[in-house]
This record gives structure tokens, sequence and C-alpha cells, in this order.
């Protein structure tokens, strides 16, 4: 061996490549051809059940970053439950009906109303299936781990008769009825919708206040008195039936100016609307309470053969108008319910489509709804019925899909009631947990005040509604029919439904009294999407053995509250008189850099794909771990970009690991705990640390904490610690010398935990990792987390530590300082003189440790704090620095500056403990001079 190649003896070579976008796909096929799913679910078997239900994505398009947050975070979970003594099985679901699917083929062509019902649901079948694929990969590709050949679909025969028999207990428990009520109606979608499939956007209405006569004032009023009642829907006058006050509030009865008219408004809000009508002179002739106005009657303004009743509701408010509110029953549910109280008609004169119908009378029939609100107006005002009108800026229901503005219409439909269960599922709330915590109260808020749930929709593609009529025309769910249709939705799917006639679909020999002759119809319009998926408890979590319901957590975005999380706790509850969930786990929506929501119309997205194409995988996965999920997430390629300077610090780091632990052997080389020297004691202590405090931030799903606790351990402990001075140990010391194999074992060992610590985040580069590892398990998905361990007399060792890092940051200032001054360029430059108290002389003496290798410095003194001079940086009272450049020579193999350097004959470049190192391990080399350095 030649003197140059003793330079650095543990100094290897060593190829960890990145090139992630490439290398993840390899690795990921792999996996799959080594079914690594189904062998961790197999070492799991018989361990206690982890069940993360997967509330199912749209099957509709190309995944984005919401879904890439979500299926990450899901998976970061699911794997590491696996890895610490869970059986965590992840059984991932699509939500596969309604009507996005029917608008793509609408805008591929498809005209449904021209092909046969099962024609076009067999379109909507085989596009559900190739976007369920299409997403399959993508969410793959992410490094997802989970049963993919067999995901959950609301299309599957088994699901939808699971979803019949939840429909049939609810009916059974009396909880579904037909009814005539207003319902969110989308004009653009020819359906209902149900809260969670709409979305809110600022709108500019015509805010009208207008005159309604008294005809009748039940000994209160005269009938020269006008109501003034306020909308901001003028278009649905023609559907008027009453006036509602707050039975609480008081109202003046005044005159103004020289009208001999008599008005009636709310006394809060009379001096503003008068200002803003323009009455001068205004006379309060009387003020009364909104309960004395009740059952008044008042003249239709476009109907004179129809009466208005003047009622007394709390949904009256003070902050605007003029509290008296214009009530039409068939187009608000406030207006419904009250309506209801005082027995009026439920009139809703609008088709479905948006149009005025001609009950709405001669002006307004066959117009849309939207260009009514003029003619109303106009109307109005040719009668000196219109006092003002203004724009009114507010927020509005739009259909989610169609992102046009929805309507309130009464129509027949199905209903599901909360009203009756309300109370029960209010304290199934109770038995959860959630993160964030106000999730509780959100859900609860949102059940409280919900009305009923209208479940049916005026759709093909979805679960027909399993209810059949009588000759006269009686609805018909029983027990035996239910269970039927179920039976032949097990084995058929649902498309049975719309192949047979109804005579076919019901049980042999079946009567009914409502069917004298044996007759019967079937229902034509289908469930709610939101029911479809809100019943997945069964048709997923109570139908597959290796679940368990109701499941241990869900996660999705906040939005779900109204969605998933509202629909699935009111079946489950309805079912089974429990919640489906333990722990609800919710995440914020993920939005542009400017905080706008991403939109393809906008061109403010940013694919998952694109990121992975460019960085990787692991680098998506890295990012969900660096933001605050629980709350909106702001995304761009900067992000991505910060995110991938991290990963290359954690690459760089375990690169250099790796690299000085490729001649160790963990079984034969490795050092006990009680033979090291203190600050490798000390590591291990920091790594139990890390590995609790890790393992507690995954239990709590703090992933922003398990980032910030890995990187600053990696950054601050590893690189800036214990790596920096590591060197002059692991390239100098001899190969198989106490401290270097000391030093390996520390680094072996935070190697293993790290790498496991890190699976559930960044498993591709984990798995790349583990493969230079000398560990029994081929994967490191096969692996168990990391047990804490604990030392004797580490709490000793760690405060010791603690005390001396303080003092370390010091040195490093003082350090600063003397490079600035141009005193020294590197620390290996510096003589360092540490100005002390006893205690800190016998801290150091109680580490037992080479101080001066620790801090990097050449040389060291350590000398007592009452003998400092006047050139030291003084930090406190028992401590002060200086910083001198050593003296001496460069040792060419340690790059320390030595006085001894020379000493050895045979090697005269080299210091005397390298010398000795280098005779001691190459002997052969004594005799060869250095020419060949």
């Amino acid at each position: 061996m030649r003197i140059k190649d003793t330079l650095n003896l543990g100094k290897t070579k060593f190829k960890m490549r990145g090139n992630l976008p490439v290398k993840e796909v390899e690795r990921e096929k792999v996996w799959e051809d080594n079914q690594l799913y189904q062998q961790r679910q197999k070492l799991n078997e018989g361990k206690p059940s982890f069940v993360l239900h997967d509330g199912p994505p749209y099957a509709n398009g190309d995944i984005h970053m919401g879904h890439a947050m979500n299926k990450i975070t899901k998976d970061m979970i699911v794997r590491f439950k696996s890895m610490n003594g869970y059986r965590a099985p992840y059984v991932p679901g699509w939500d596969t009906h309604g009507l996005p699917i029917e608008q793509q083929l609408k805008k591929k062509g498809y005209n449904r109303k021209k092909m046969s019902t099962n024609e076009f649901r067999k379109l909507c079948h085989d596009y559900a299936l190739k976007q369920v694929d299409r997403q399959r990969d993508e969410f793959k590709r992410l490094g997802v781990s989970a049963d993919w050949d067999n995901p959950y679909l609301t299309l599957m025969p088994e699901y939808e008769a699971a979803e019949v028999r939840v429909f049939g207990k609810m009916a059974d428990r009396g909880l579904i009825y037909k009814g005539l009520k207003p319902v969110i109606w989308s004009w653009s979608s020819e359906s209902a919708l149900a809260e969670a499939e709409v979305e809110y956007h600022d709108v500019t209405s015509p805010s009208a206040f207008f005159a309604e006569k008294v005809i009748d004032g039940n000994g209160v009023l005269d009938n020269d008195t006008y109501m003034v009642v306020w909308t901001t829907t003028p278009w649905t006058i023609p559907g008027s039936e009453g006036i509602t006050v707050e039975p609480d509030f008081d109202y003046s009865i005044i005159q103004h100016d020289d009208d001999p008219k008599k008005y009636v408004i709310g006394t809060d809000l009379l001096d503003q609307d008068a200002e803003m009508f323009g009455w001068k002179n205004v006379r309060t002739l009387q003020t009364v309470k909104g309960k004395d106005l009740d059952n008044i009657k008042a003249q239709h303004p476009f109907d004179s053969s129809r009466q208005l009743v003047v009622m007394n509701g709390d949904f009256v408010t003070n902050d605007a108008g003029t509290g008296l509110v214009h009530t039409a029953p068939g187009f608000g549910e406030d207006d419904y319910n009250i309506g209801m109280q005082y027995g009026l008609d439920v009139f809703a004169p609008v088709d479905s489509k948006g149009y005025l119908t001609k009950e709405a009378g001669p002006d307004f029939e066959g117009v849309f709804y939207e260009d009514a609100n003029q003619i109303a107006l106009d109307k109005l005002k040719e009668q000196g019925q219109l006092i003002h009108y203004m724009p009114y800026k507010h927020s509005y229901p739009f259909d989610w899909r169609t992102k046009k503005p929805v309507i309130y219409r009464a129509t027949p439909q199905w209903f599901a009631s909360v009203d009756k269960i309300r109370k029960e599922i209010l304290d199934a709330i109770d038995t959860v947990g959630f993160n964030p915590s106000w999730g509780q109260k959100r859900l609860y808020n949102m059940i409280r005040d919900r009305g009923d749930w209208v479940i049916s929709r005026q759709r093909v593609w979805g679960v027909p509604l399993p209810i059949f009529y009588g000759e006269d025309g009686e609805p018909i769910i029983t027990d035996e029919t239910i269970e039927h249709i179920a039976d032949l939705f097990s084995q058929y799917g649902s498309d049975i439904w719309f192949e047979r006639d109804a005579k076919d679909l019901l049980p042999e020999d079946f009567t009914s009294k409502h069917s004298p002759n044996g007759k019967f119809t079937k229902e034509t319009d289908i469930m709610d999407v939101w029911f479809d998926s809100g019943t997945s408890h069964q048709g997923v979590l109570a139908e597959r053995p290796n679940l368990t319901y109701p499941s241990d957590l869900v996660v999705e975005g906040s939005d779900q509250y109204r969605g998933w999380f509202n629909s699935s706790l009111i079946t489950s509850v309805a079912y089974a008189d429990i919640a489906p969930y333990k722990h609800v786990l919710s995440q914020g929506f993920t939005l542009d850099k400017k905080g706008h929501k991403m939109s393809k119309s906008l061109g403010n997205t940013i694919a998952p794909s694109d990121v992975i194409k460019q960085m990787g995988a692991d680098i998506v996965r890295l990012w969900v771990t660096s933001v605050d999920t629980s709350a909106d997430v702001r995304v761009s390629m900067g992000n991505f970009k910060v995110v991938s300077d991290s990963y290359k610090k954690i690459r760089n780091t375990i690169r250099y690991m790796l690299a000085n632990t490729s001649d160790f052997d963990p079984e034969s080389d490795a050092i006990k705990y009680e033979d090291m020297n203190s600050v490798d004691q000390y590591m291990l202590i920091r790594l139990n640390q890390l590995i609790q405090n890790v393992k507690d931030d995954y239990d709590q799903y703090d992933f922003m904490s398990i980032n910030k606790e890995l990187l600053s351990f990696i950054t601050s402990d590893l690189s800036a610690f214990y790596l920096d001075f590591a060197k002059d140990i692991l390239y100098i010391d001899p190969k198989n010398g106490h401290r270097r194999r000391s030093m390996q074992t520390v680094l072996y060992t935070i190697l293993v935990a790290l790498t496991k610590l890190m699976t559930p985040i960044i498993p591709h580069t984990t798995e790349e990792i583990w493969s230079f590892l000398d560990e029994p398990e081929e994967f490191v998905q096969l692996a168990e987390m990391p047990e804490v361990k604990h030392f004797n007399g580490e709490d000793t060792v760690r405060s010791q530590w603690d005390q001396f890092m303080k003092l370390r940051k010091n040195v490093l200032k003082a350090m600063e300082l003397a490079r600035d001054d141009k005193v020294i360029g590197k620390p290996s430059e510096a003589k360092l003189t540490l100005y002390v108290d006893d205690a800190t002389k016998e801290m150091f003496n109680d580490l037992n440790v080479d101080i001066g290798q620790i801090l990097m410095v050449s040389q060291l003194d350590v000398k007592s704090i009452d003998d400092v001079d006047d050139q030291a940086n003084r930090f406190d009272d028992n401590l002060a620095i200086k910083v001198e450049h050593a003296n001496g020579e460069t040792c060419v193999r340690c790059r320390l500056i030595k006085q001894d350097v020379g000493s050895d004959p045979d090697y005269p470049e080299f210091c005397g403990r390298c010398a000795k190192i280098v005779r001691e391990e190459f002997p052969e080399t004594a005799t060869e001079g250095f020419e060949e350095k």
C-alpha cells in the first residue's frame, strides 16, 4: 500500500443515486411484484386492528393536489400503524354515480333522451371504471400502499345491495317519507341537490321594498294601511302566500309627507329606511308588537283573488330590510316551515328548467326566473306599490358542478328525516374524537341546524330508490320488498331495476291492499349520491371481514362536514345507532400561491403529476408534512423547490452516514452502550428522544412536528454537530479502533431508526437506503418501528451534554468573530482557550472526551475564569473565550495544525498521532518515504 492511500482510512466512495422520477417507478414495480401490501397484512395477522376508512373520491378526471394531500396523509397514517403493532388494512374506494358522469357523456355527444336508460347507464358504468383505473394509477404513483386489486366502488352490486338495506331499515324506522317542500333545485342540472352539492358565491340581487294593502286588520290595523315588505327575489312574488314578522319586534304605524296612506315598518329600521326611501316628515301614529299583527290579512299584489296572511316567525332579523318579509312557502325552507304552521298552500309556479308556469299569471308564463325579476318590479311600479329598489350584494348558492345559481323550489321529493333522530345523531357526535378539535362543534352545529335530507334525484345514473306504488298511488316499502330488491341488486346490480317491469321485480306472489288488481309501478328517481357514499359503513366496513365497523379513523377535507362526514353519520345512526367512525381528521383546501381556489378554468392548478415528473413523488410526500394541512394550504412550485432542498439535506446526510458505515458489520463490530464514550452515548439518548417524539407525533397525526423533529435532528444534531467532528475519527482513527467502531455503531443505529421513522413519509427513498443496510428484512416496509430504549444514567449524560451544547454555542460565536477579524479561516486553524469555572472543568472531566476534537480546533487550553486576559471575549461571569491562530504545521492527513508534525522521520508530514496510526495499521509503509504523496 502506498502512503497516499493511508491519508483517510475510513473515507470510502458511496453511490446513492437520486433521479427520483425514474427510480421511484422502478421501485414501485418491485413492490407490486413482491406484493408488499399483502406481505405486510400477513405479518400483522393477529395484531390489534386499526382501520382507516377511505372516503371515496369522485371517479372523474385526473387527481388534483387536494387528492394528493389527502391520500398521502392516509398512507402515512396506515404505514405507521402497520409498522407499529397494528393490523392496518387500507381499502381505497371511489364514488362512481351521479350527475358529473352524465355531464361528461353529454359533452362527448351522447343524448340520454334518445337512448334507452340502460344503454346510457352502461356508458356511465364504463366511463366510471375508466376513471377509476386512471386515478388508481395516479394514487399508486404517489407511493400509496393499499389493497388496489380489491377497492370498493359504489356501483358494485354488493355495495348497492347494502345501500338498499340501509334505506329499508330507515324506512322501517319511519325515517323515509315523500313530501312537497322546497329543495335546492338546480335548473341547469334539472335535479334536486343536497346542501353538500352547492358552493356559495357573492351575487347582486334586485332588492325590492313594496307595499301590500291590508284587507283585514283584525282590529289592529285600518284597511287603508300598507305593510312595507322586503324581498331579494321579486320573481317569487307570484308564489307569495304571506308576510312574516318577528313577534317580539316593535312595529311602527306611520305616515309621511302628504301621503294619506298608513305604513307598517319595523321600528328599529324606520329611520334608515325612511332616509333610503326619501320619506320626509315621518309621523308615528302607533307602535305595536309583531305578535299583535298575527293573522292580519293583506292583498296579494298581482292576484286580487288571493289573500296574504301575516305570520309570526323567528327567522326575521332587524339588520336589513323592513322587519316584514315576503313569504312564499314553495320557494324557501323558512317560508315553508312557517307556512306549514299556518296551514298555507305550497305554491311553486316554476318548472324544472327555471321557467315560470301559467299558474304564475299571464305576465310571467314562460319567462326565465331571473328575467321575471324585472317584470315583477315593473308591475309593482305600475301599481304604485314599489317604494324603493336597489341592488343588494349577498352570498348565494350555486350548483358546484355546472357553476350556475340554484333556486329553492317545492317539488315532490323523497326525504330522510333528520329531525326524528336528531338527538341520537348529536349524542353520537359526542363519542367521536376530532382533529382539529373545533370539528366537533362544526359537525354538531350542522346536524343541529340542518333540515330533513332530500335523497331523491331526477337522474338515471345511480342507485334507484327501491319503492313501488300501488294502484291507488300509495308507496310500498316493506321488509319483504327491500330484501328481495337487495338480493336482486347483489346478484345482477341495480341495472335490473330499469330492465324489468315492476311485477318482475317484486317477490313472487306479492300482494298489497293498495293494488287489488295486482298492478304495480316503480319509482324512477335515483338516490342522492351522498346517500350512496354515506352508506359505505355497511357496504364496506360491515361487509368485509378484514375491516371493522365503526372505523377507527376517517380523513377528509373540511368540506365533508356537510358532505360525507355528515351523510355517513346520519345513515349510521339511523341504521345501527352508532357513529360510523371513532375519530375524524379534517384537512383544509389546496389553494394557489395567492390564496385563490385552484381551478382549471383559471389556469392556476399544479397537478401532482407535474411535480412528480420533475422532482419525484417523495418530494410531494415530504411537502405534505411541511404544511399545516388542518388549514387551507397554498401551493406553488416554489414550495416544492424549498422541500426539495430539505430532501437533499436528508439525502446527503444519509449518504455520508452510509459511506462511513460501509465497512461496519453490526454483528461483529458493534460496541455496547456502556463501553462507548459519553458523546456517542449522548447521541443514542438523543436518538431515543427523537423516536419517542416522532412516534407520539404520528399517533397525534401531527406531521408538521414530525417534519420539524426529523429535519432538526438531521441538520442540527447530526450534520452540524456529530458528523462535523466525526471525520477526525472516521477518517483518521484506526479502522478497527474502538472510537471509530463506537461511532459507527451510533451511526448505523441512527441509520436504521431514521429509515424506519421516515418510511411512512418517503418510502421510495427509505427502501433505497434499506438496500444498503445489513438488516434481516428485505424491505423496510416489512420492518417494525424502532422501540424507545433507556440506558442507566442517561439523565446525567443528557444533562451534562445539554450543558456542553450551550457552551459550544458560545464557542461558535467566538470563532465567528475571529473569522470576521481574519484571525482564523477554518476552525481547524484555531487555538482555543476556554476560561471556565470549576463546575465546567468538572463537567469536562465527567464527559471524558477530547473536547478539542469535538470543537474541531487544533489546540485547546482550559484555564480558570479567574485567569482570564483582556484578549478573551467574555460571555458571562463563568465563561470567557479566546481564539488565536494555532502554532505549528498542518498535518496532511488529519488537516490539524500540530507542533509535532515530522516528529516521526518515516512520516515527515504527519503529526505524531497520524504517524502512530499509520505505522500500526500499515507497517510496510514506514520505509517507503513520502515521495508518492
